[in-house]
């Protein structure tokens, strides 16, 4: 078979499933749902070939609806075993659609007016995929006319078609190259597949803009595993997923094509999957930590995102070479076993269900369990601690990294989502999925400090604070400590504020807590949406189905709470339904008062602690509070000690003579000490122990070690962009060739 041929027929395969047994109970139910939306979508197309949600004049929004339409009408046509399959009205009623779009709304001769992207990307992603699906049922005069728009608007990866200065970048990047592919295949230019495969890679520009290369600024994947978009957004569960799924199918579309892709860095992208987005990942569930204005999205939850993971993590096995081949199939096939809230199988689309139905029929492939770890996401502000029952993720902000971005009419209320708001998934998978977004006070996000006060919607803005400090350290890859200054947006505020995570508590401290302007100022430790009753005892409270709570002074409340997603969402593709939704609330929170000076607070979360152990814990507090200042916030367990350095200071078994975050834990014999800098504004700091140690079993090459009995650490934080450094020493014996360096 030559080329182009193979080339379609692997495209067929990605669109459609390929040459599969459309008489296997396997894919009755895609097959079914497949034909469902081909046929409502053309019983609600009109007459003029249009649909009346989507009035398309001056609306390229509604132009990319449109196409998304018929893509799948086209899809279902193309598609054995679909009521359409192969129906000559179907294809005609497709093809005189698409005539008119062109006619009016989508051609070579129109300027780009609105948002570019819908343009750009959004239609030309939709119509190639159109035209592949379509094949021969597109004329000469036709399939030329088509693909001369998508080449007037998106020519290559490379460039910005409305703005040819603006080099593209990340999750924009990938998208261009696989429509770049699509209408190189759809037209037999082996041309456009040069320029797809090429523009993975950057070869225009030598590379500098590649998605297989790391970043150390601006848009795409950092060594730390950090995903950034728009040049200082967190959006590895957005963006940075685009980005995975678009390269996962050019890579399968070229994969044994003379254009196949042969960049070395591939397995920087490969690595991604494990460093970047497993982490986030609970239960199936793609966490809204980083999704940034994508949890505005009505029809994008953390469960819809979870699943285009498993579907581009399946089909990047399919070509990856071992051990990423077998890795990605134990995991993909945990997070489908787990994912319970929004069960795969029921939602996948025909390709996605061929391959995960292969991995889940597959003895061989044992289930990857729960990550357990401790990460630090230097490089976006995020934290994410990882238990095999329960996450909990942090979302920091910093003058680097912004709190939020609002823009196109998405995330209005998204005023606070980046001052410290904590996620606790336990066994309550649809606690951010099912319309938390729209009925959450938005003033109390848990983990937040906020002066209350009235705020208006949001829009086309993304703010980043002034604030240095937001970050952390790891221990051992399974302890914490985080740390952010807060600082108020549009009204003064200031905190310090740090949670210490271990084996299984969250301890959450703050300190310095400073307001004006005459504002009431909160501290929310949760704000939970579920069904149970609280139980509220002295000093602490539990939640069934959730966990324990520990704190002094705090208040509670329980209520019913209605918006709707169109509140929140009102963009051109994206906005929510006017509906009114509700859900019911478990809110805890501690009150600073009006302009508070120097407010403090202390809390303890216990994930899936029962009303007994939470009570116990309450009486012994066996992770207690070291100290709680603007200068020092620790906490002291039997075997460890964890402390944010806001400036220098000693607690006890620790000191440190510059701005730090510290742990430190001592195991039979050993002593394991982690140090970051998460101001990135310290050159070098020396950590003392007051615990003698005679030797070096490890050391990261920018600690330096002197042992004795008050060991000192001098650790070089200059350009680590706030990254662990750690050593680990020896109480007893001689000091080996490593100490005193």
């Amino acid at each position: 078979m030559e080329p182009f041929a193979t080339l379609r027929a692997a495209a067929l395969s990605l669109l459609t499933g390929g040459d599969l047994d459309a008489a296997d109970p396997a894919y009755a139910a895609p097959l079914a749902r497949l034909s469902g939306a081909a046929a409502g979508r053309l019983a609600s197309l009109t007459p003029a070939l249009t649909w009346p949600d989507l009035p398309l004049e001056g609306r390229p929004g509604n132009v990319t609806g449109s196409h998304a339409r018929l893509r799948v009408i086209a899809t279902a046509w193309a598609t054995p075993g679909t009521a359409q399959h192969g129906d000559d009205g179907v294809a005609a009623t497709v093809v005189a659609a698409l005539d008119l779009l062109h006619e009016r709304h989508y051609h070579a001769g129109l300027p780009e007016t609105g948002n570019w992207w819908f343009w750009e990307i959004g239609t030309p992603a939709e119509l190639s995929r159109t035209c592949v699906l379509l094949g021969d049922r597109l004329d000469a005069g036709r399939l030329e006319a088509y693909l001369g728009a998508i080449d007037r608007f998106c020519p290559d990866a490379d460039r910005r078609a409305g703005n040819p200065a603006a080099a593209e970048s990340g999750a924009n990047r990938a998208d261009k190259a696989l429509v770049v592919a699509l209408r190189g295949v759809a037209g037999r230019s082996a041309e456009k597949l040069a320029l797809a495969r090429d523009g993975l890679s950057d070869v225009r520009d030598g590379g500098r803009h590649s998605v297989f290369r790391h970043v150390e600024s601006g848009d795409g994947f950092y060594p730390d595993g950090s995903f950034i978009q728009h040049g200082d957004v967190a959006y590895t569960g957005s963006y940075g997923l685009s980005l995975l799924i678009a390269v996962a199918h050019t890579l399968a579309l070229l994969e044994g094509s003379p254009w196949a892709v042969r960049d070395p860095g591939r397995r920087l992208l490969l690595d991604a999957v494990e460093r970047s987005f497993a982490p986030f990942v609970h239960d199936g569930l793609l966490m809204d930590a980083v999704r940034g204005r994508a949890v505005s999205r009505q029809a994008f939850s953390d469960a819809v995102a979870g699943h285009g993971l498993v579907g581009a993590v399946l089909l990047l096995g399919e070509h990856a070479p071992e051990p990423y081949r077998g890795r990605f199939a134990e995991l993909a096939k945990g997070w489908i076993e787990r994912g319970k809230h929004r069960p795969y199988l029921e939602h996948a689309d025909v390709p996605e269900t061929r391959r995960a139905v292969a991995v889940l029929d597959d003895k061989a492939v044992e289930a990857a369990g729960p990550p357990v770890g401790h990460h630090v996401f230097a490089s976006m502000d995020r934290v994410v601690h990882r238990q095999p029952a329960w996450s909990f993720a942090i979302s920091l902000s910093s003058r680097r990294i912004a709190a939020y971005e609002a823009i196109n009419g998405e995330n209005r209320h998204a005023w606070y989502t980046g001052d410290g708001m904590t996620y606790l998934y336990t066994g309550d998978l649809g606690q951010f999925g099912d319309d938390f977004w729209p009925t959450v006070d938005p003033h109390r996000l848990p983990g937040t400090t906020v002066a209350v006060r009235p705020r208006e919607d949001l829009s086309f803005r993304a703010h980043r604070p002034e604030n240095d400090w937001a970050g952390g350290a790891a221990l051992d890859g399974r302890y914490g400590a985080a740390a952010m200054e807060l600082t108020g947006d549009g009204v003064y505020l200031r905190a310090r504020k740090s949670w210490f995570c271990l084996d299984n508590v969250v301890v959450a401290l703050g300190a310095g807590i400073t307001a004006t302007g005459g504002h009431p100022v909160e501290t929310v430790v949760e704000n939970r949406a579920t069904g149970a009753r609280p139980y509220v005892g002295d000093g602490w409270a539990h939640l069934p189905d959730t966990g324990g709570y520990v704190f002094e002074g705090g208040l509670h409340l329980v209520t019913e709470r209605t918006g709707r997603w169109r509140d929140i969402n009102t963009g051109d593709d994206t906005a929510g339904a006017y509906d009114p939704v509700t859900r019911r609330y478990v809110t805890f929170w501690i009150d600073h008062g009006v302009d508070p000076v120097d407010a403090s607070y202390a809390y303890v979360i216990l994930p899936h602690a029962t009303r007994e152990r939470t009570r116990a814990w309450r009486g012994a507090w066996p992770v207690r509070v070291a100290a709680n200042t603007p200068r020092v916030q620790a906490v002291r367990g039997r075997a460890l000690v964890a402390a944010t350095f806001w400036a220098a200071g000693r607690i006890d078994g620790l000191e440190a003579d510059a701005p730090c975050v510290v742990l430190m834990r001592r195991t039979a014999g050993r002593v394991a000490v982690a140090v970051a800098d998460p101001s990135r504004t310290v050159d070098h700091v020396t950590v003392t122990l007051d615990r003698p140690a005679r030797g070096v079993v490890r050391a990261d090459d920018t600690v330096t070690v002197r042992t004795g009995n008050r060991p000192r650490l001098t650790v070089a934080l200059a350009g680590s962009g706030g990254r662990t450094h750690a050593a680990e020493l020896s109480a007893y014996g001689p000091r080996t060739p490593q100490g005193d360096r």
